[in-house]
This record gives structure tokens, sequence and C-alpha cells, in this order.
């Protein structure tokens, strides 16, 4: 079957983003916009995340925000909420989470922002501590602790979060070595501010040292404690690292998934199915004398011209709705080649030679080069800037035991036997299937046993409730994940089914509980969602028509999904106790 002259049209536009992303990188760009706005200076807001558009698709809304300035600022930011007993959440610099963490309970609710809490506290290099205020960045962090000569072990790939946001939610890199690769396993302090009776002026300064008994709890609160002040993390000397990526056939994936992240101390897996080649990233530390100043700048994360995101945004919604498998699959079999040239890597800051890549750890474990210039008026942004029609997507991220990912992968390459091509339109093939290793946690929040990591990316309509090409693939991976592997989300991404019942697999969630009553008997800080997730009040699931198709419910009949439009609801392919959203003639 060949291409129609639209559908040409249609990838060629699809293409021109990444093929011109290079031609930008030495041109101003567009940050994405606070994600509160309000319309009377502090007062009348709404928030919402980076992306613009929670799970559910609402705006929340909150009757004022405040930007303290410093601890002191915060306190009486706290105490101003807590003596009147009004909802409150904290909001940071880009709020990232997918989920709803950042809404306060309620329109008359109050955000208070960290993003002017952005400073280093101290640094001592003798005891590689160093202290930074909550807003931080982390791309700010690594940069001020390179200058001191320490590096932060471990981190997320992407450096746009806050220190207070990635640790509320347990972002993590990859690594089983040590610590592991979380980087709430590196703090050895905090302060955090929460409410208090009349008594003690309605808020008091938690002052958290590397033994006090509720650091487990704190360092990975999902904002419900209260506000995190001061955080201190355990840095080491300054390092470099070399990387290699080395692509494969996959199949021995299932055999390599066990071993790779023993064998390289940050080491993750990128499976691409509609390949059928995986990834491998054959990365390790080596001494600072080490000759190379590489540098990890992922496409994705890239500054593009606004334009062609919005030109390619609008061929993949046509290629959505009216492209063929066979479209849809040479679309993305030219973009995934198309984003390989671009490469990951460049071995001294602007140009790849090859392999390996070596770098400083501050240059290496995170990128985000869209969010490092001034303004320009929105002639270029990141891709997933809410103010252009650009690119729209979900985030499905979650984890499962280690000792089960054989197992896991055996399924996920089975399903994708069945027909290859499916893939080309469910999975962002510029990412693929990421793979990342974490270790077992004590934070009382973070994950219980080595775990896989697991991410994928996929589009998204505009248009509430419309079924997307081929969703049953990911919704069938994540059920499999979920319920037969024992899997759990990621507190600050995918939709709201995966949440339904995970707290449960949290052996320590009930001490988590007790510090949070503790620390904030009323539950200022908590709202709605923050309720369902941690299995204090209902279910994070909104059952309605299409709620599968939006990731709000498993589908348990066919209204949930769209049989009007020949979308309906049935078991999985591989996994049979699946309940996914499948269009009658791929069964």
């Amino acid at each position: 079957m060949t291409m129609s002259r639209v559908q040409k049209r249609a990838m060629e536009s699809l293409l021109v983003v990444l093929s011109l992303g290079v031609l930008v990188q030495l041109a101003g760009c567009s940050p994405p916009p606070d994600p509160v706005m309000c319309t009377h200076g502090t007062s009348n807001c709404t928030i919402t995340n980076t992306y613009g558009s929670f799970t559910d698709r609402t705006i929340c809304r909150a009757a004022k925000v405040t930007y303290p300035r410093t601890e002191q600022e915060l306190v009486a930011a706290v105490a101003a909420v807590a003596s009147t007993k009004q909802k409150v959440r904290v909001a940071t610099k880009h709020s990232h989470s997918i989920p709803k963490l950042a809404c306060p309970g309620g329109d008359d609710g109050t955000i208070i922002s960290t993003a002017q809490l952005n400073r280093t506290v101290r640094v001592d290099a003798a005891k590689r501590l160093m202290t930074v205020e909550s807003g931080m960045l982390l791309r700010d962090l690594v940069e001020a602790a390179a200058a001191a000569g320490l590096s932060l072990p471990h981190s997320p790939y992407w450096h746009g979060l806050t220190i207070g946001g990635l640790l509320s939610t347990g972002a993590h890199g990859s690594s089983l070595w040590g610590k592991g690769g979380a980087a709430h396993e590196y703090v050895v302090g905090l302060r955090i501010v929460t409410p208090a009776p009349a008594s003690q002026g309605f808020a008091v300064v938690r002052e958290l040292g590397a033994d006090h008994p509720d650091l487990d709890a704190a360092k990975v609160s999902l904002g419900v404690l209260g506000v995190i002040s001061h955080v201190t993390l355990a840095m080491q000397p300054l390092f470099k690292r070399s990387v290699t990526l080395v692509k494969r056939d996959d199949s021995d994936f299932q055999e390599q998934v066990a071993r790779w992240g023993h064998l390289h101390e940050y080491g993750d897996i990128t499976w691409l199915p509609h390949e059928g080649k995986v990834i491998y990233r054959q990365d390790d530390r080596v001494d600072v004398s080490t000759p190379g100043n590489g540098l990890y700048d992922l496409p994705l994360f890239r500054i593009s011209p606004t334009r062609d995101l919005i030109d390619a945004r609008t061929a993949e919604e046509r290629l959505q709705e009216n492209g063929t498998d066979t479209a849809r699959c040479e679309a993305a079999q030219q973009q995934a080649a198309a984003s390989e040239r671009l490469n990951i890597f460049t071995n001294d800051g602007v140009s790849f030679t090859g392999y390996p890549v070596v770098g400083y750890q501050h240059h290496i474990q995170a990128s985000g080069t869209c969010l490092n210039s001034p303004e320009d008026g929105l002639l270029t942004s990141c891709a997933w800037d809410p103010r252009i029609q650009g690119s729209f997507f979900d985030n499905s991220g979650f984890s499962i035991p280690l000792s089960k990912a054989p197992a896991f992968v055996a399924d996920m390459q089975l399903l994708r036997n069945l027909n290859p091509d499916l893939f080309c339109s469910s999975v962002d093939v510029r990412i693929g299937v990421l793979l990342r290793y974490v270790k077992a946690s004590s934070a009382y929040l973070g994950k219980p046993e080595d775990s896989i990591g697991v991410d994928i990316i996929f589009y998204r309509s505009h248009t509430e409730g419309m079924p997307r090409a081929h969703a049953d693939m990911v919704d069938e991976i994540e059920q499999m994940a979920l319920h037969k592997y024992g899997g759990i989300p990621h507190w600050g991404k995918s939709r709201n089914f995966a949440f339904d019942g995970a707290i449960t697999k949290y052996p320590k969630v009930h001490e988590f509980l007790r510090v949070k009553d503790r620390y904030d008997p009323e539950g200022l800080f908590s709202n709605e969602w923050t309720n369902k997730v941690l299995g204090i009040s209902g279910s994070p699931n909104i059952i309605k028509k299409r709620c599968a198709i939006e990731g709000l419910c498993v589908c348990s009949n066919n209204s949930h999904c769209a049989p009007e439009q020949g979308y309906f609801c049935r078991p999985g392919k591989v996994y049979k106790e699946a309940r996914v959203c499948s269009f009658f003639k791929n069964y």
C-alpha cells in the first residue's frame, strides 16, 4: 500500500522540526510560562502543569498565590493559611507532574510557589555537602556544585525540575550501584515548614537530619507534609563519565534486561519495538583527568522554531486521524532516522565525532537546552509549550520488580510480534520504550525493591475522548506491568487508572501516614488527588463515557471507549486480563 499525496506531505512536515532543530541552537528561546496565572496580580489564579493539561483536562483554581523569597517569608505564608484553615499546595517553577499534585482543594485555596526560593545556601567542599533552597533548578544545582569541585551522583535526565519537586515525586536516573539512581537517596538533611497550633504561631520549621526518623517520610512526600525550604545533599568529588550507545537486535533483550544495570553504573536500555532493536547505554564514571568535554543534549529537550513545531503537530494529527498503518510506519521510520542523525551527545559541546563520549558529570547527567536562553517572543520554544499548538503527549511511567523484568520484556515482545506495525503509531519513535534501573529505597514512598523503571511517551489528542491509533498496545503494556507483574506508577507521571490501588504495594505507607497526621493533622496540604492515591478517600478513577480513552479508568463496558466510532472494550491480546479500547477490526 502506498501513501497518498496528503500523507506524504504530512510525513514531510513531521520531519521538518527534526531537520531544522540543530540550526537554532544558538538562537534565543521562549521557556515555558509559569504554570500559575492570575487575573488580578496574585489573586484569582489558575494552575496547571508545564504541558497545559492534567490527566482529566481540568484547570485548577486558587484564590491567590504567594512567592516567598526567604524561609522567614515561607513561614509567614504557611502561618497565614494555617490560621484560616485554607487548603494550600506547593507549585514549582515549571510543575512537570502530569497528575494533579499542584492543585489546592477548592477555588478558595492558596498556592505557595517556590520559584524565588532558588539559591545556594551553603557549600562545604571538605565535607562534600551542599545545601540549597527547594526551588532551585537541577540545572543550577549541578553547575554550582561543579564550580565547587563537586558532583551530584545521580539525577533525572531532565534538568528543568526543581529540587523540591523532583524529591517529592521520587524522580530518578538509572543505577543499581551504591545508593542507586534516585536523587532522594542523597538527601542527608532538610528543613520543612509545616502547620502548627496557634501557640506556636501557626507554622514551624522542622529540621530533619540524616538520622531523624521522619526523613524517610519527608524526602518523598508528594508535598502533603508541608513546604520544603532547604535540602542538604551528600555530594561526591567532581568526576567524569564515559558513554557509548550500542544498538543491537532485540533477540537477547529478555536476557540483557536483568544484567545490564549490574554491568554499568549508569546503564539504561531503550527498546525500539518498531525496529526490533535495542539501544544499550554503556555508561560508567571515569577519573576527572580523562580527556573529554562531552555534553548530553537530548533532541526532544532542545529548542525548535515554533512554526515548525506547529506544522509537525498538524502533520501528526493528520496521520493519526486519516493515515494508514503503512503511512504511519513510513513516517515513523523516517522520523526515527532523522532523530538519530541529530545525536544525543556531542564530544565537545558542539559536534559529535564518535563514541565514547567523555564529559563531566554535570554535563552528562541531565539536559534541557530549550530552557537555557532568554525570551524571544515565541519564535522558538520547547516542543511541549502549551502556548503553541505543538507537541502534546501523555507519559506513562511505572516500575516493576527487577526480578520480574525478563518475563515482562518477553510479554512485551510477544505483543509486538503479533503485528509490529501497530507500534509505529502507539509509541513515540524518537524515544522508544526507556528502561532505567532504580534501587530499593528506605523512603516510605520510594521503590520497595530493586526495580526497572519504564517510560513510554505517546500521542495525545487535543480533543477530549478522541481515540488514537492503536492505543490498546500501550494500555495493555501498562495493565500487564501493574497487575500481572506487581508494578507501581511513577508519582509524577501516568494517568489516573495506574494509581488505583497502587498504595497497597508500599509496605511502609502506614508509617508515612502517621508522619503526615503529625505534621499536618488538618490535611491543609492534601488535596482530593493526594487523598485518593494515598488510599485515604475514594479512587483516582473517573468513570464516565470515554474515560478509558483518557486513561481515567480501565474500561469495563463499551461506553468507556467510543463504540459509535467502532472503538470497543476488549481483552488484551497477550495479557487477557487486561481491558483495553480497540477498533473492532483489530480482533
